[in-house]
């Protein structure tokens, strides 16, 4: 309770926390689906346990999604609350996000002091990634809160030596696996580090603690997998995504090993991505032609600017019909495809690509998702830098005032927890480097330690710089020179569209503050006025371009299947995200010929049904995952279903389940041949459109 009081006293740290509920919840009430393929999981969670349980994407259990539950069951308790509605499904990452930044304060003020604490909380709360992930219904700002409460107890627990906390901190990242797999692992390095460097009890007590630590985390992070894992096949949905129809293989495979090796196919029969062992849904191994024209070359050298969009793009709906467009296009968490219309700046260079949050598209180097080109500079690349890099050289110098008075006798607690900072940071950075398979926003988990070491660095910086000690005094001054100039790098590229006065302003505000601590440093007389003030504003000006940057999503929009921050942040596709909702012809159709059948019609994509699960609440067959090697039916399993009574209605949408993926073009045909086409004037009204599809009546004996 005193803890509650001394933290409602603090002015600052309430008007940050308010600053980051603003930029991660403004407006997200007018986001109707936010990733469809998520929200339609949570409204076939709401509509039985079965379903809950599994993380089934549709109302039959067919397939799940291709992530584990854990986030997934907070937005259906959430929905379960407030009704399902775009906002409902985000509020529990907007909330996250929040924790997220009054943990970073908690987690920095005991050691490093109240305005270092401020500082890192602001600094979390404006990194750009972390604003436009929190904004949606994608994992990861849930993952990030859960990461940053499962320090809080190491860091308690290793303070007190409380076994409870540190099993409770090893239990958290085991919950953090089941939001996102092996992701969450990628903290464990700091972890372990830091018990081992921190905690005041002899070798044999840390070797058993941290036994003991291990066996809960892999408890705790097994246990979903094992269990549905164990269950029949036939009891149980597809595993989407997976490839065996294993959650084992899907949380070391798809989720897990292939994002650093950019391997996208899932080990099944098909592929998922281009370049993943098999090609685009609907495209037989090959690249589709994009709105009836060629698509643009991958290697820059054909590209037609602002022509190839997939369908979902420009107002087509799932599924489309439109010739030459990939049905549906791709979507999910690993979402849509960037546009490929790319454009140029003041100096030629070219940026866009879908956007995404900076300069670099397919042509500039930004690769299928924008992220850039492989190697150590990739977070410094234009494609990546804007979403968490923004405070990385100020970083740097930081660092290297924390550990210049480093001596083996003078290991202080500011060392460790610096050290932890930067276990979290150096492998996720480095992960990031050279990953072939990932999206901007998983950036976010790079925004934490960041912060930290923004705060703490800043401690040691000004304190060097008061004492006016020796070499170290001017590495505030330093630090903030570089920073700026680096921050004018990440946004000129942008002058033509936001005006050059973002760019300039900041470069110019570094510069200013540079010279008063120059000035400052160089005067006569310990005792200043002004010394400390112009330290902290050596670190808020820094904090203007993030600001403004964090603040994109709201002002210009933001794609929610692959959320990033910039001024061309809403220009990224959506891919089924972009649908029509609910024809209401055909809804009303299906009521009025239903004869008892417990599912209203069965869809070739999540696209399609998504809107009839979300809307309204209607019970759906999805035939498809978000994989086209998803087969979570053969034509004996789909036949059976039929026989039972428990549907007879199906919407073929072109391009259908795969276009010639082996079982999935298997159950395209076998509905094509054992249905009667339903007349498409009895059903679609003047909703038509390019998600008309065709509608099949299938009965069996």
């Amino acid at each position: 309770m005193n803890r509650i009081k001394k933290l409602s006293s603090d002015v600052v740290l309430l008007g940050i926390l308010l600053l980051a509920a603003f930029l991660y919840s403004y407006g997200i009430w007018n986001d109707q689906y936010v990733n469809t393929y998520y929200t339609t999981a949570v409204g076939s969670m709401l509509q039985s346990f079965h379903n809950f349980f599994f993380a089934s994407l549709d109302s039959a259990g067919s397939v799940t999604v291709d992530k584990p539950p854990v986030t997934f069951w907070i937005q259906t308790v959430s929905a379960l609350i407030f009704g399902l509605h775009g906002w409902s499904v985000i509020l529990p990452q907007a909330l996250g996000g929040v924790g997220s930044v009054l943990l970073v304060y908690l987690l920095v003020k005991p050691t490093f002091g109240r305005t270092a604490a401020r500082l890192a909380a602001l600094a979390m709360a404006t990194t750009p990634v972390a604003a436009a992930v929190s904004r949606t219904n994608n994992i990861d700002a849930m993952l990030v809160f859960t990461l940053l409460l499962a320090a809080w107890f190491l860091f308690k627990g290793t303070k007190h030596n409380k076994i409870g906390s540190l099993l409770a901190a090893f239990a958290l990242i085991g919950v953090g696996f089941n939001e996102k797999m092996l992701q969450a692992y990628m903290v464990l390095p700091a972890f372990y580090l830091f018990y081992i460097l921190a905690a005041r009890v002899n070798w044999k007590k840390k070797t058993g603690v941290l036994a003991a630590c291990t066996a809960v985390l892999l408890a705790v992070s097994l246990s979903w997998a094992v269990i549905v894992d164990s269950i029949p096949a036939s009891k149980r949905p597809y595993i989407g995504s997976s490839g065996t129809n294993s959650v084992l293989n899907l949380a070391f495979g798809y989720n897990g090993v292939s994002r650093l090796t950019g391997d996208r196919s899932t080990g099944g029969s098909g592929g998922g991505f281009p370049g993943g062992g098999g090609g685009m849904a609907g495209s037989n191994g090959e690249m589709p032609s994009w709105n009836g024209a060629e698509m643009p070359a991958m290697d820059g050298t054909g590209g037609q600017g602002g022509q190839g969009m997939m369908s979902g793009a420009e107002g087509q709906a799932p599924g489309g019909t439109d010739e030459g467009t990939a049905p549906g296009g791709q979507a999910g968490e690993d979402g849509g495809r960037q546009g490929f219309g790319n454009r140029t700046d003041g100096e030629g260079r070219q940026f866009g690509g879908g956007g995404q949050g900076g300069p670099g598209g397919m042509n500039g180097g930004g690769g299928m998702f924008n992220t850039g080109t492989a190697g150590p500079l990739r977070l410094f690349q234009p494609a990546l830098s804007g979403q968490a890099s923004w405070l990385l050289p100020f970083l740097l110098f930081g660092c290297i005032g924390i550990f210049a008075g480093l001596r083996r006798r003078n290991f202080t607690q500011k060392h460790k927890e610096a050290l932890f900072w930067l276990a979290w940071l150096v492998p996720v950075m480095g992960f990031f480097s050279i990953a072939g398979f990932f999206h901007q926003y998983y950036l976010i988990m790079m925004a934490p330690p960041i912060a930290a070491l923004a705060g703490a660095g800043w401690v040691q910086l000004g304190t060097y710089y008061k004492e006016r000690s020796a070499w170290l005094s001017w590495l505030l001054p330093a630090a903030t020179l570089a920073t700026a100039f680096f921050q004018w790098y990440i946004i000129h590229p942008y002058d033509d569209m936001i005006g050059s006065g973002w760019s300039i302003g900041v470069l110019a505000g570094g510069i200013a503050v540079t010279l008063l601590l120059l000035i400052l440093r160089i005067m006569k007389g310990r005792e200043k006025p002004f010394v400390h003030a112009a330290a902290v504003l050596g670190l808020l000006v820094l904090l203007i371009g993030p600001l403004y940057w964090a603040f994109t999503p709201i002002i210009y929009g933001s794609s929610s299947m692959t959320p990033a921050a910039g001024p061309d942040s809403s220009s990224g596709m959506g891919g089924r995200n972009s649908g029509t909702g609910v024809n209401g012809n055909l809804l009303a159709y299906l009521k009025e010929h239903n004869t008892g059948e417990k599912y209203l019609f069965a869809a070739m994509d999540y696209g399609t049904a998504g809107p009839y699960i979300i809307d309204e609440n209607e019970p759906v067959v999805i035939l498809n995952g978000f994989n086209s090697s998803d087969v979570p039916y053969t034509t004996g399993t789909l036949k059976a279903l039929v026989a039972s009574g428990k549907v007879k209605y199906f919407l073929v949408t072109t391009g259908g389940m795969g276009g010639g993926r082996g079982g999935n073009s298997e159950i395209t045909a076998w509905i094509t041949e054992n249905g009667t086409v339903v007349p498409a004037e009895e059903w679609q009204g003047t909703e038509s459109g390019n998600n008309a599809g065709t509608l099949y009546e299938v009965t069996v004996q």
